[in-house]
């Protein structure tokens, strides 16, 4: 029998140069989140370095390594299931965004690599280029926690409705994505397409942003946001560092469901959106 409804988390970090920093801000807030009743907490995308093409290989570990350490302590300690945001990772002479995810005992039990590589150029507003430096993942990350199933993505990663679409087909009620949209593509498409996927999918959506820091030399957007599967912005941040809450209904969720059924309307008769290869994650 699983529980109706559980407190999420969401932690938009304020991420400096100093590693060590903001290891240990993270642990803080982590045990700050489960102090007042969350049972899932989610960090930001590269919490534990500046983000930029120019710091990835500086910063970048093992998985294990230190940071996937801190977090490992932090789930065990305060007994949370911890989506660890994501840092960058060097396996074999390659480099990946990953997301780790630490159960309640510690133990690891996803890493996803963030799938769609962030590529873009806005003239005269923002050009990057995340595959100069990075890899990308193969594969596809749900877990399971005794509440509902979580799908997981990294930033780019939710532009993608066709990854949310699968989730879903999977038996996910929540999907999370760190994520560090700019102030280019903040402003204009963060909520926007969280509130679309989750709407379309009839599901809870969190995002977790770093803090905005107007001095870095990539600015984050903020707004760390939780959506219902109705399409309403449950929760959100300012842009600041800041802890926010959502209680995350699974009979609301269930309601919208029987009172909207997409899914047994769906005409898989005519299209249908299907998964070619499983990746290892």
């Amino acid at each position: 029998l699983t529980p109706a409804s559980f407190r999420l988390a969401v932690v938009q970090l304020q991420v400096t140069s100093v590693k060590a920093d903001n290891l240990s801000r993270a642990r803080r807030l982590v045990k700050e989140a489960a102090g007042q009743g969350s049972k899932v907490v989610l960090l930001p995308e590269c919490f534990n370095s500046p983000y930029g093409t120019g710091f990835f290989a500086s910063y970048a570990e093992r998985i294990p390594g230190e940071s996937t350490q801190l977090l490992s302590e932090a789930a065990k300690e305060n007994k949370v299931y911890l989506v660890g945001g994501s840092i960058p990772e060097e396996d074999g002479g390659k480099l990946y965004n990953s997301c780790t995810v630490f159960g309640p005992d510690g133990e690891m039990i996803l890493k996803h690599r963030k799938i769609h590589l962030f590529d873009i150029d806005v003239p005269g507003k923002i050009r990057f280029q995340e595959s100069e430096t990075l890899s990308p993942g193969d594969s596809l990350s749900v877990f399971e926690t005794p509440f509902c199933k979580v799908g997981v993505g990294i930033c780019y990663d939710m532009r993608f409705a066709e990854l949310a679409q699968l989730y879903s087909r999977r038996g996910c009620q929540l999907l999370v994505y760190p994520g560090a949209f700019n102030m280019t593509t903040g402003p204009a498409h963060w909520e926007l397409l969280q509130r679309g996927r989750a709407l379309d999918n009839q599901v809870y959506v969190a995002t977790a942003s770093p803090a905005r820091d107007e001095t870095a030399s990539y600015v984050a957007w903020g707004h760390s946001t939780v959506v219902s599967p109705w399409g309403e912005v449950i929760s959100k941040a300012g842009p600041e560092e800041a802890v926010i809450y959502a209680d995350i209904d699974l009979q609301y969720l269930s309601d919208i469901r029987q009172q909207i059924p997409i899914t047994a309307q769906r005409r898989d008769d005519l299209y249908t959106v299907t998964t070619v290869k499983e990746g290892s994650s």
